[in-house]
């Protein structure tokens, strides 16, 4: 300002993106394609002291349990694990200052400014782990899928072939108002493809398959005991069973039951009894198709996640 000293206004900062749990969200798909989400930037200071606009905030919504990484350097840099859960994921930059600031008692008229700072820019990945109460564990064909189908209004694919189920499904199972204690309560069974001998170590689909099962309060373990078994309910125990011990020995430690499965056939029953005398440990007997054993595995799942979700 002529003959009026200094009267240039400081810039405004520039906007940051954030990330924030949406609990109507079950995946990331609604950000799948977009290469760049940028904030708002700062304006600029003007004349007669006016200061710029600070840039608009970036909110990303994700769904609760997704894990932020840095691309470039694999560190996690965020775990969105609870319904509140918001993050400053990248900050925007430092707004400028007009020469006005600068102004002192013996500098009246400072002709010199401090420029605006860059926001930062990072590259990110993604991952969403599942938040389910109830993991369904068990070799390929093991009948998780349909016992899932028929406990739940969910519809995964269901096939008579290996890995049918390529990504996990949820499904909300509602405990039968007729139970008394747990009285409408309801719980979350995901469906996870199928485990086999090596998935610890990434074999098949393991890793995929155990890295949404981590965050599971219990294990339901699907072991297959009619006649059309590829393998004897206590082999195939011991191979899902030892892959989830090696994969993490704290989630082997959580609760969990055994479910002998497809118990239609011929024969089935009596494979369950010898699988649950070999065990030394109660087995449920179950089968989708024919509704049978339902609603006391209902019960026993629901009793458990009661008791993980107090502790």
């Amino acid at each position: 300002m002529p003959r009026g000293g200094p009267d240039g206004g400081a810039g405004g900062n520039g906007g940051s993106v954030w990330l924030e749990v949406d609990a109507s969200l079950a995946s990331l798909q609604h950000l799948w394609g977009y290469a760049d989400f940028p904030a708002d930037s700062g304006q600029p200071g003007g004349a007669k002291n006016c200061s710029g606009r600070r840039g608009a905030d970036r909110v990303l919504k994700v769904p609760r349990g997704t894990v932020v990484f840095d691309a470039a350097r694999g560190n996690v840099l965020a775990d969105l694990d609870q319904p509140d859960s918001r993050v400053e994921i990248v900050r925007g930059g430092r707004g400028g200052r007009g020469n006005k600031t600068f102004a002192t008692p013996t500098n009246r008229t400072p002709r010199h400014y401090e420029p605006g700072e860059d926001g930062e820019v990072r590259r990110l990945r993604l991952e969403l782990k599942l938040i389910a109460d109830v993991g369904l564990v068990g070799l390929p064909n093991a009948g998780k899928s349909t016992l899932l189908s028929v406990l739940s209004h969910a519809r995964p694919k269901i096939a008579a072939y290996p890995f049918t189920t390529l990504a996990p499904v949820l499904g909300i199972v509602e405990a039968p108002a007729t139970r008394g204690q747990g009285f409408g309560s309801s719980f979350v069974l995901a469906d996870i493809p199928g485990l086999i001998e090596g998935a610890s170590g990434g074999k098949g689909l393991g890793h995929q398959f155990l890295r949404h099962v981590e965050r599971t309060r219990v294990l339901l373990y699907c072991i297959d005991c009619s006649e059309e078994a590829d393998v004897e309910p206590s082999e195939a125990l011991r191979i899902v069973a030892a892959e989830v011990q090696a994969y993490s020995p704290e989630l082997a430690s959580r609760p969990s039951l055994i479910a002998a499965t497809k118990i239609e056939g011929p024969g089935a029953e009596e494979r369950a009894d010898a699988f649950e005398a070999a065990l030394a440990r109660p087995v449920l007997r179950v089968s989708a198709a024919m509704h049978k054993g339902l609603e006391a595995l209902i019960g026993e799942v629901l009793a458990l996640v009661a008791a993980s979700r107090e502790g």
